[in-house]
């Protein structure tokens, strides 16, 4: 069978070669034709599972594709030889079709399809080069932005956001989430005031103490965020942060609240230390207590004894 495939996409490989050549009667190459027969050659091997010979004919296809001013069908055919990359393990070269595929789809006119393939790309190589995904992410965020859809411009920004906190970048983290607060706003999706939290935490962790107090505070212009569980528990944390009581931090973070977030920023909450490393004040007591009733036993024991002497 595969081999039967293989056969059948070097025939269509002829076909397409055919098609370009000029000559006394034929002054312009067909690239509309070829790039038909590049196509289907293509899928010839794809299914033949060759994949190399599959890409190869893929990049044929979109220049015959470009050499018809066809770019729309010039991008797919790019998209398709980055596909190809991808069941190759070749990520990073999958990715830079893919964004070149996109380019076009952008000079064509089709920024929602832009917009999903540099999305895919994200997807591909997020587990190989975080940094590039977030790259991927932020530019679909700006043409979904551009195109005034808010809802999914701000849906690939947490995706960035939170692969920005898996990479510990914090300061460009608190940015990140910052615009998406913005773009919450915007479109007044008001239950989103966990993204505070997360806001709040990661300058925790960037020992902002002053930044996160200041979002706390501008929260309060957030319809429903003030007398919200939110803003009670981001109040006890601030206060416990800024008074070294490890103990109150952990409750806090430790709550539901916190530990149901997205993965990302429940782990910030549970990793947070106060600094100085803590005081135990819970712990404080208890001691004291234990040290006065031990005395009293001691001076009960000395007379006891002064007695017995006598």
């Amino acid at each position: 069978m595969a081999a039967q495939k293989i056969n059948e996409g070097l025939e269509h490989l002829a076909k397409a070669e055919k098609y370009l050549k000029t000559g006394f009667l034929k002054w312009k190459p067909d690239y509309d034709s070829a790039a038909s027969e590049y196509g289907k050659a293509a899928v010839a091997f794809k299914n033949a599972k060759q994949f190399e010979q599959a890409k190869d004919a893929c990049l044929r296809e979109a220049v015959a594709h470009e050499n018809n001013r066809a770019l729309f069908h010039a991008a797919k055919a790019y998209e398709q030889a980055g596909m190809m990359l991808k069941e190759m393990q070749k990520l990073p070269e999958a990715v830079q079709l893919i964004e070149k595929a996109s380019m076009m789809y952008l000079e064509n006119g089709t920024p929602d399809t832009a917009a999903m393939a540099l999305e895919r790309a994200g997807k591909l190589i997020e587990n190989v080069d975080p940094e590039k995904a977030v790259q991927l992410y932020q530019q679909t965020a700006n043409v979904f932005e551009n195109e005034e859809r808010l809802r999914q411009a701000v849906e690939l920004l947490g995706k960035a956001s939170r692969l920005l906190v898996r990479g510990r970048r914090f300061d460009e983290a608190a940015l990140s989430i910052q615009k998406e607060k913005n773009i919450y706003k915007e479109i007044e999706n008001y239950p989103t005031c966990y993204k505070t939290i997360a806001q709040v935490l990661v300058h925790l962790h960037r020992s902002d103490y002053v930044a996160a107090e200041r979002c706390v505070r501008e929260s309060y212009s957030i319809p429903g965020f003030s007398g919200s569980e939110d803003c009670a528990a981001l109040e006890q944390l601030l206060e416990g942060y800024d008074q070294q009581d490890q103990d109150q931090v952990s409750e806090v973070c430790n709550s539901p609240l916190f530990k149901y977030m997205d993965n990302d920023y429940a782990k910030l909450g549970l990793s947070l230390v106060v600094p100085g490393g803590g005081i135990k004040k819970k712990s404080a007591a208890p001691q004291a207590k234990s040290e006065g009733a031990t005395a009293p036993a001691t001076e009960e024991d000395e007379d006891e004894y002064a007695g017995g002497l006598c």
